[in-house]
């Protein structure tokens, strides 16, 4: 029998604790995370709960069983591997908490993506909401609907959704220059870069990603500060979904 263990597959990572790899290791395909195995899926949709398109590290079995896990629940959760036209990974203008500039989405009209598909229970959302500081006033993140036709949400059985979650990031992301958003490169790359040109980074997390992840994940008001550089240096742009937001960042689409 085929060990579907996260550790045998190499999916076990928590970025979390290791910020420096994120966004941790992401499945070859779909799967249903159960406790500490990834099993197949028999089917790409479930109408009793609700679809997040996962940008960075929700994507990481390994991170979404230590979230859930967390508090206490261990309840099946569907991952599907899915085709996702108008979306794309950009880079947050914020420091995480963990120790690491973490993906954002941004829009991408006409581009496709791989991407996967959440599909969360009632327990579940409420866990992964609380990890992105949706109900925070000031959290960095808002849970958003993307709505078809604007955003395309292909499963692999070739059917589309009309519309899915994802959570964007309320302080916009970084461009590359250019006033586009910059995509991620991983988290060492990008640390390097930031680190390289931007001297106030340096100043407040040293000058290697080892040292700003050691500093970030230690000290919340750093993080703070370093989302400040970012603002205050210019770095900073739309990244094209925030007209999506609400006020309390999830309210649900109509049912019909």
């Amino acid at each position: 029998m085929e060990d579907r263990t996260l550790a045998a597959l190499g999916l076990d990572m928590v970025p979390r604790e290791r910020p420096l790899d994120y966004p941790g290791a992401w499945p070859r395909e779909s799967g249903l995370l159960v406790g500490d195995r990834l099993l197949p899926l028999e089917r790409w949709a479930y109408e009793d709960r609700v679809p997040v398109i996962s940008i960075g590290s929700n994507a990481c079995p390994g991170q979404l069983r230590d979230k859930l896990a967390g508090s206490g629940i261990t309840t099946p959760l569907p991952m599907v591997r899915a085709r996702v036209t108008g979306v794309g990974i950009g880079v947050s203008a914020h420091v995480s908490r963990p120790g690491y500039v973490s993906n954002a989405p941004v829009a991408t009209t006409g581009r496709v993506s791989e991407l996967f598909v959440l599909w969360l229970d009632s327990r579940q959302l409420t866990v992964i909401d609380a990890s992105e500081g949706v109900p925070l006033p000031h959290g960095n993140f808002r849970r958003a609907w993307l709505p078809a036709p604007d955003v395309r949400v292909e499963l692999p059985d070739g059917s589309t959704l009309p519309g899915a979650y994802a959570y964007v990031n309320r302080r916009g992301v970084l461009h590359d220059g250019t006033g586009a958003p910059r995509t991620h490169p991983g988290e060492r790359p990008l640390l390097t870069d930031l680190l390289a040109t931007l001297p106030r980074l340096r100043d407040l997390f040293g000058t290697t990603p080892e040292e700003f992840a050691a500093r970030a994940s230690a000290d919340r008001e750093l993080c703070e500060k370093g989302a400040r550089v970012f603002a205050e240096e210019g770095l900073v742009t739309a990244g094209g979904l925030e007209m999506y937001m609400t006020t309390d960042g999830a309210r649900a689409p109509s049912r019909r």
